[in-house]
Parts: structure tokens; sequence; C-alpha cells
């Protein structure tokens, strides 16, 4: 379990070169992801029409549900195989990974079956427009077909960042970028095939990514050497991976759905507000990369430093970390006012839409050292064993409030700028209250 290995030891040396060495992988992964998705989307538009685009657009939130749900659950794995890294212990270790794996096979599988069974009455339930439900079950079918090896990748995807390892992911992401979006373009473009083709060549290259991630597990390049025969559940282990994750991925799922009532909202609005919150949507994408990157490093350093022990290293590297997050998002956000004209249009080149999306980025600009403020906590408060604490309140303030807040406030005037100032107004609530929460300190006690 060395450094030579391509794995992080946060417990020894440089806090801020490990942090900043540990996260750049993350972000050039989470970022080949978004263009990824981008590049998806543009090919299916540009080729199969905008009804294909719909189709594909309708269950995008119900995915990222799903999805986020276990990336939430491979957070909490995350947590306890830190744990035990960080503390030496190969026997907790070996546990944690083996009964991970064996929960999200089962998982994997329970879930694909259910999708794919339950496709259109699970696209009516979110109102699915009843012209484009024929192209929307092709591609939500097929995609929960392959469902399984999302659910795998991000399990597996987990436990190397767990141990420290956020370079092969990466690696791994690439290669399964690269061949998503070769297929897309054999599948659509050479092959005329439709949108059900997209699906499939997402859950392709989904399957090697997860391959290539067992075979390093398998190897022993992971820093453990996994066999296969000894796959299965300790209930310590899973209880832990459990109580720390649930928590994630419930948060996941809600603020996904709350998003849904929040769109719900801005549907009320002519075609161009619409179409100006969307691409402002995807922009805000990439410019919370570099926050959502250095939160998750927090979660990991924390994990392994409170699990070797040394709290005093863990309090310092937190305060590190979260000044690196919040500079970075506040710089980032500077930039998005400068060049918001440049960024929409490359989205839409009609006016009114580019106003509307330029007007909601450079209202939040100058506002995003809050959500930094607020995903490095939760990823502190993650690291900690505290994985109700960061549930709850984004879930308070990103969901019920801001939901609260949009509808109450249209009610009175049906202005899209009061859309707009939700973001800020709940990033301030939830910001203010993690503050609160890490400065007062109760979080650093062993979990």
């Amino acid at each position: 379990m060395s450094e030579e290995r391509g794995l992080v030891d946060f417990s020894t040396g440089s806090i801020s070169k490990k942090i900043v060495a540990f996260a750049l992988p993350l972000f050039l992964g989470n970022l080949f992801q978004q263009l990824y998705n981008a590049a998806d989307t543009l090919i299916v538009g540009n080729f199969l029409g905008s009804e294909a685009l719909a189709a594909v657009s309708s269950s995008s939130s119900l995915i990222f549900m799903m999805v986020g749900f276990f990336n939430g659950l491979a957070v909490g794995a995350g947590v306890v195989i830190s744990h035990a890294f960080g503390a030496k212990d190969k026997e907790r270790l070996e546990r944690a990974i083996y009964s991970d794996i064996a929960f999200g096979i089962i998982a994997g599988i329970v879930l694909t079956a259910f999708a794919v069974i339950f496709t259109p009455s699970i696209l009516r339930w979110i109102s699915t427009p009843e012209d484009i439900l024929p192209l929307s079950s092709d591609y939500f079918r097929i995609y929960s077909a392959g469902i399984f090896f999302s659910v795998m990748y991000n399990i597996l995807m987990g436990i190397m960042n767990a141990l420290g390892d956020s370079r092969h992911p990466l690696y791994y992401l690439i290669i399964s970028s690269l061949i998503n979006i070769f297929l897309d373009l054999l599948f659509i473009a050479g092959f005329g095939m439709g949108v059900g083709s997209a699906a499939a060549a997402t859950i392709i290259s989904q399957a090697v990514s997860s391959l290539l991630c067992f075979i390093r597990l398998f190897r022993g390049e992971g820093g453990i050497e996994v066999r296969l025969r000894r796959i299965r559940i300790h209930k310590r282990e899973l209880r832990g991976i459990i109580s720390y994750g649930l928590p994630a991925g419930l948060q996941n799922s809600i603020i996904g759905l709350a998003n849904t009532v929040v769109q719900a909202s801005v549907n009320t609005f002519s075609a161009a507000a619409i179409a100006g919150f969307g691409v402002y949507g995807k922009i805000e994408g990439f410019v919370l990369l570099p926050i959502t990157t250095f939160a998750l490093s927090l979660t990991t350093f924390v994990a392994q430093t409170m699990g070797s022990g040394n709290l005093q290293r863990t309090r310092k590297g937190v305060m590190e970390g979260m000044v690196m997050d919040i500079v970075s998002g506040e710089i980032v956000g500077i930039l998005l006012f400068l060049i918001a004209p440049l960024l929409v249009s490359l989205f839409s080149s009609d006016p009114e839409v580019i106003e509307f999306g330029v007007r909601q980025a450079r209202l939040e600009a100058f506002f995003y050292f809050l959500p930094a403020i607020s995903h490095a906590s939760a990823g502190v408060l993650r690291g900690a064993g505290k994985a109700f604490i960061p549930m709850f309140v984004l879930l308070g303030a990103w969901c019920i409030i801001r939901v609260i807040f949009v509808s109450i406030a249209l009610h009175f005037s049906h202005d899209i700028m009061l859309i707009y100032i939700a973001y800020p107004l709940t990033w301030l609530i939830s910001a203010s209250i993690f503050l609160f929460l890490i400065i007062r300190g109760r979080w650093l006690r062993k979990a």
C-alpha cells in the first residue's frame, strides 16, 4: 500500500501537496465526464434531431437520481475503507472491500431488473410527454439493462479513491469516454441507428471501465489483492458502509428530485428563459468541478488521518483544504462573470437565451465561495463519519427551503430573477450552518 503504486497516504508528508496531488486526477476525471456528457448530447441532437434529444433529456434527472444514490453509497464505503487504510488494519480493510463489492453486485442486479421491468411506468411517473415516450422508453430500457456496470464502476472507483488512488479511475474514465464517443458516432452517424444505440454505447463503455477497475484490484495493483472466492458480505462492515453511505445517497437522490420541482417552476416562463436556465445549468456543472473535487479529497484525507489517530494533522489539513476549496471556487466564479456571454453563446445564438443565461450566471458568479464552504464542510463531516449531518443540512437548505422560497416568491411576483436569487440565498444558509459546525469542532472525534 505504497505511493509507488499510485496511492496517496495522507497520514504523512506535506498536506497541501498531497491534497492537490489527489484532487487533480479527480478534477480531470470529472471534467472529462462533463465533456463526455456534452459530446453525447451533441451527437444525438445533431444526428437524430430534437425529439431524440428530448427523449434522452427526459430521463436524465431520473438516471442521476439512481446513479447518484449509489455514488453516495460509494462515498460511505470509502469512509470505512479509508479508516481501515489509515489505521493500517489490513484484515478490516479486506472485509470492507469485499463487503462493498458484494453489496454492489447484489444492488446492481436488483436495480437493473427493476428499471428494465418498470421502464414505462417510471417514465410516466416523471410526466414524460406522450409524443416522445416511445423513444424515451427505448433509451431508458437499454440504458437500464446495463446500469449494473454503472453501479459497479462507482463502487470500484470509490474503493480505489479510498485507498488514495485517484489516477487510475481517471485513466479508465478517459478510455471509457473515448469508447463511448466512438461508438455513438459509429452507431448513429455511421450505421444510422436510433436513440437506443446511444444508450448501448454508454453501457458498453461503462462495462469496459468496470472491467478495468476489476482487473487492477484482482492483480493486487490497488494495494490489496482481491479474490473472487472471498467476495461476500461481512455484517459489521456492511453496517458501516450503509450508515455512512445511505445519507449521501439519499441526499443525491432527493436533491435531484428538488431540482425537478424547481425546473417545473422554470417551465412556467418563456422558451428562451427555460433554455437560458438550462444552458446555465450545463455551465454550472463545470464551474462546480474544483469545488466538489476538493470536497472529495477532504473526505479521504479526514477518513485516513482520523483512522491513523493523528487528529492534530486532521485539524490542520481541514483548514488548508477548505481554504483551497473556497479560493478555487471564487476564482472560477470571477472567471464565469467575465466570460459568461462567450460561454452561453456556445450553446445558443438566440440573443434572448443568451441574455437569460448571462443574467443568471452574473448574479450567482460572486457567491461560489458559499457552495465551496458547504461542499468542503460536508466532505469533512463525511470523512469523520458524521454523514447524516450534511444530509440534513443540505436537504433542509437546498431542497426544502429552496422549493418553499421559489413557490412562495413566484406566487407574489412571476419573475424568474426570484428563482435565480434562491440559489445564493440557500447557499448562504447552508454555508452558515456548516461553518458553525466546523468551528465548533465536535466532529473531530473518532467515529
